[in-house]
Parts: C-alpha cells; sequence; structure tokens
C-alpha cells in the first residue's frame, strides 16, 4: 500500500510538470495529430491518380492517336502535353513537370502492319518510386496494346474466333486476389506503419527528455525521495501519466484509421489492444533505457532521435527486409518498429494466430523490460550527478 501512495504522488507531480511544461502536450498530443491527419489526408485517394505524362507523336496516324487516347483514359495517368522532340519531352521530365513520356517514331504504324517489328519507346521517372512504377505500368501497356491491337485485327480477317484470338493473344490468364487490400490502397499499406513510427520517436524522445530535466533542474534527488528511494517506484509513478496519454493518442490513432477509415483489420480488436499497449511500454522503456546507458539529455535524445528515423527504413515496410545485406537484416532486430510492423502485419492485417509472431511478441515485451538493467545507473545518476549543457 505504501508503494502504491507513493507511485500516486509522485505521478502527481509529475502531472503538474507535464502541464506545466507546453513541450510536453505538444510532443504528446499535437505534433502527433497532426502527424495522423497529414499521412491520412494526403494518401486520401488511395493511389497516386492522374499523373502527367507527355506524347512524342512523329508518326501522328490514327493508330497512334488511339493509342495515346488509351494511356489518357487510365486512371494513374493524364497526357497533359506533346512535344515536338525527345529532347523537349526529356527536359520536361528532368523540369519535373512530367514522369514519363511515349515515343512513337516517323513510320510506326506502317512497320506495324506489315510486321516489320517498330521500336515504340517509353521513359519515366523513378525519383518518386510509387509514381515511376504506376506510370511505368501505363506506359508499358499501351506500347503492349498496339502490336495486339494489329495482331487481333489480322486474325479476325483470317477467320479465328474469338476465343482463339483471346488465347493467343493471353495465354496465360492472371486471377489476381490481393489479401485484405483489394484496392492496392497505399494509405492502408503506409499510414499503419509511418504513423505509429512517428508517434514512436515522440514517446523515445518524451522519455528521454523528461528524465534529463530531472538531472538539468536538479530534482533528481527530490523526486528519488518521494519515492523513499525506490528507483523502480519513482519510475512507476512518473511515466504512469505519460503511458496513460500515450494510450490515449493510440487508441484514438487506432478507433480512427479503422473505424472511421475503415483500414483492414481481420484480426479483430483483441490484436489492435495489444499491438497498441505493447508498443506504448516498449517505446517508453527503450527511451528510459537509453538515458540509463548515457545519462546526458542532449546524448540519450540524439540516440533517440537517430533510432526512431533509421527504424524507419529498417521496419521492412518501404524496402523488404529480405532484400537487404545480411549485417542490416541483423540490426532490424534491434528496432521496436520493426517488430511492430511485424505483429501488425501478422497478427491485425494477415489474422494469423498470435503465436506466429511469438518471437515478435517477445521482443517488445524485451523492450519493455530493458530499464531493469539501467535503473540503478539512473538512481546514481540522480543522486550524484552534475549537469554538464
Amino acid at each position: 500500500m505504501k508503494y502504491l501512495r507513493n507511485i500516486w504522488l509522485i505521478a502527481g507531480r509529475e502531472r503538474k510538470i507535464l502541464l506545466k511544461n507546453p513541450i510536453y502536450m505538444c510532443c504528446m498530443l499535437v505534433f502527433p495529430i497532426l502527424t495522423l491527419l497529414f499521412f491520412t489526408t494526403m494518401l486520401d485517394e488511395g493511389v497516386p491518380q492522374e499523373l502527367p505524362v507527355g506524347v512524342v507523336d512523329l508518326d501522328n496516324t490514327s493508330t497512334s492517336r488511339a493509342l495515346v487516347r488509351r494511356l489518357d483514359g487510365f486512371q494513374n495517368s493524364q497526357v497533359v502535353a506533346h512535344y515536338a522532340s525527345v529532347a523537349e519531352a526529356r527536359h520536361a521530365m528532368q523540369e519535373n513537370e512530367i514522369y514519363g513520356f511515349l515515343y512513337f517514331p516517323k513510320g510506326t504504324t506502317d512497320n506495324l502492319l506489315s510486321a516489320r517489328r517498330p521500336k515504340v519507346s517509353f521513359y519515366y521517372s523513378n525519383i518518386s518510386l510509387a509514381a515511376g512504377s504506376m506510370v511505368m505500368k501505363d506506359l508499358k501497356t499501351v506500347a503492349t496494346l498496339g502490336s495486339a491491337a494489329v495482331g487481333q485485327a489480322t486474325m479476325r480477317a483470317k477467320g479465328f474466333t474469338p476465343q482463339q484470338i483471346q488465347t493467343f493473344l493471353q495465354p496465360v490468364r492472371i486471377d489476381l486476389h490481393q489479401v485484405a487490400n483489394p484496392w492496392s490502397n497505399y494509405n492502408i499499406y503506409l499510414s499503419t506503419v509511418f504513423v505509429p513510427g512517428v508517434m514512436m520517436l515522440f514517446m523515445f524522445l518524451i522519455s528521454a527528455y523528461s528524465l534529463g530535466m530531472e538531472l538539468k533542474f536538479d530534482r533528481g534527488k527530490e523526486w528519488i525521495a518521494k519515492a523513499d528511494g525506490n528507483i523502480v517506484v519513482a519510475i512507476l509513478g512518473k511515466f504512469l501519466p505519460q503511458a496513460l496519454i500515450f494510450l490515449v493518442l493510440i487508441f484514438f490513432y487506432e478507433f480512427y484509421i479503422y473505424h472511421v477509415l475503415h483500414f483492414a483489420h481481420e484480426g479483430g480488436w483483441g490484436a489492435i489492444v495489444l499491438l497498441a499497449v505493447l508498443e506504448v511500454f516498449a517505446s517508453i522503456g527503450f527511451g528510459i533505457f537509453i538515458f540509463g546507458l548515457m545519462p546526458s539529455l542532449r546524448m540519450s535524445m540524439s540516440i533517440c532521435s537517430l533510432w526512431g528515423v533509421l527504424g524507419f527504413s529498417l521496419a521492412g515496410s518501404a524496402f523488404p527486409m529480405m532484400g537487404m545485406d545480411a549485417p542490416i537484416q541483423a540490426l532490424t532486430w534491434l528496432f521496436p518498429l520493426r517488430h511492430y510492423y511485424m505483429l501488425y502485419q501478422i497478427t491485425v492485417f494477415n489474422d494469423f494466430p498470435l503465436i506466429d509472431s511469438w518471437f515478435h511478441l517477445v521482443a517488445l515485451v524485451g523492450f519493455t523490460l530493458l530499464p531493469w538493467f539501467v535503473i540503478h545507473k539512473i538512481k546514481n545518476a540522480m543522486l550524484t550527478y552534475v549537469y554538464i549543457p
């Protein structure tokens, strides 16, 4: 009972500190909510649409114009300009006016009708991976449709049935079924890892910052005294209000994306709540651990910032972990965001059993318990260290 009373008293002390310093509320509520709204509204259409492309049509026949109209009719591409030469189109692409262009050399239709295999070229910019890949797909499809149209007309003139023509032009038909996200919605893929990643970054920073401020303003001795010298009680009381605020923030985020935006969550709310709790506790635990390793406000926040930013690259959402070099693959296990992302993919997105992701579950629990190895060093820092800017 005494320990619970001390935890409650220290939690009240921390609540006053949180209300007095606006940095806490900005980093714990304002900035994370702005991040949530930024990412989800930026990708609200699901996939980029009507990406600007150009055409260099030196052939200028009914066949080439028909292919240009087909390109303009695709959902992802919009023909915004015609250029007189490849040099002009390439300059426009370098100026970021278009993402790609289609080039019909003179005599394309004549060579196509006489089966002389004309060369139809397309160029695209891959600076933006999403836009580049989508434009490339549309340009490649249009280039393929030209030969398919001529082949279809020729076979129809020779008396082939529609079924025979279809079999010849498309011998293998792809029956595509995308699990949980049949719309290829980029918002579902990206916002579910970028937004939690930013929130974890803020949790890292606030955890280290709050301990560093105790050292900076020489409040550490008074903080430890309120816990009767018990550093475990001091840590629990100090981070109880922060954990509750972050839990409310994460639950709001999950309610917003799953209930309001209707993101796929095949695993159900049990897995979602478990993931939220693990995310908050693991992030706070990691921030405390980093400060315990190096009890310096500046150094601990720098390491937390570095770890949080690197987590976006090593989580495996933008670039698969299997494609990384072996040493980098080993490093990915040291980032909480990687385990969060895998737990989300396995249990929430795909509704696989929790046992299939037991290692990532244990890893997040391990991040939560990391402060246990440095709590005595934190206590020693609060009682004896002198703050050095």
